[in-house]
């Protein structure tokens, strides 16, 4: 909800979410999110609802179910026909940031690539990093031991042209199809100064929810 509010508060409203594992938890929430996104009154007896203050946004989504098993290139490849010819962004779900999405879509834009990936610089050491030169990812390479390497932030744009990278539900986006734009130079670095943080970890939860419990979090601009 976090990152689809983020979106919502640079100007766009529709989504498609992948869905895999618990993917009926998922769609139960959104075919509640009245309730469960605002206070309400119940009379129990006659399951009276009364929503306090509650304002929609302005959603389109579309659920794909993806399958438990499937790769992080093929579940996008199962939503072609609903992303169609245009370009889109695409987002990781395990994580926020105070990145300006219309200053990664005015960058994408103007190079005129198929890929853009959103780096930034992380605190710590447990990532695989990217090289870049001239804003091209030129490599990639696992957990280094430098603290100031840029990292895939998971933030993207992309053209149409990916979905031809994208073979069956075995793809891993981050292999083959990745590996092909950078052959290509077609796969370009955003960097990304401000706030990101994923949430990969019981640790990185805490570290989060303490963030949000603060009353000014980081991330929320909306």
């Amino acid at each position: 909800i976090h990152i689809m509010r983020h979106y919502y508060f640079h100007g766009f409203k529709e989504f498609v979410i992948l869905l895999g594992y618990k993917g009926e938890v998922i769609k139960e929430y959104f075919l509640n999110y009245p309730f469960n996104a605002s206070d309400f009154t119940l009379k129990q007896k006659s399951n009276e609802k009364t929503l306090s203050d509650f304002s929609p946004e302005d959603w389109t989504i579309s659920f794909v179910d993806t399958g438990q098993d499937t790769m992080t290139g093929g579940r996008i490849k199962r939503a072609e026909k609903i992303i169609g010819d245009e370009d889109f962004m695409l987002t990781y779900g395990d994580g926020v940031s105070d990145i300006d999405l219309n200053k990664l879509k005015n960058f994408h834009k103007a190079h005129n690539k198929i890929a853009t990936m959103t780096c930034i610089q992380p605190e710590e050491k447990r990532f695989g990093i990217i090289e870049s030169k001239d804003d091209f990812v030129t490599s990639f390479q696992e957990k280094p031991s430098e603290t100031d390497s840029w990292i895939n932030g998971g933030f993207f744009i992309f053209k149409k042209e990916l979905f031809s990278l994208l073979k069956n539900d075995e793809t891993f986006l981050e292999r083959e199809p990745f590996q092909a734009l950078v052959g290509k130079k077609q796969l370009m670095t955003y960097k990304h100064d401000g706030f990101w943080k994923c949430m990969d970890t019981l640790r990185d939860k805490l570290e989060l929810q303490s963030n949000w419990d603060s009353g000014n979090p980081a991330w929320k601009k909306w």
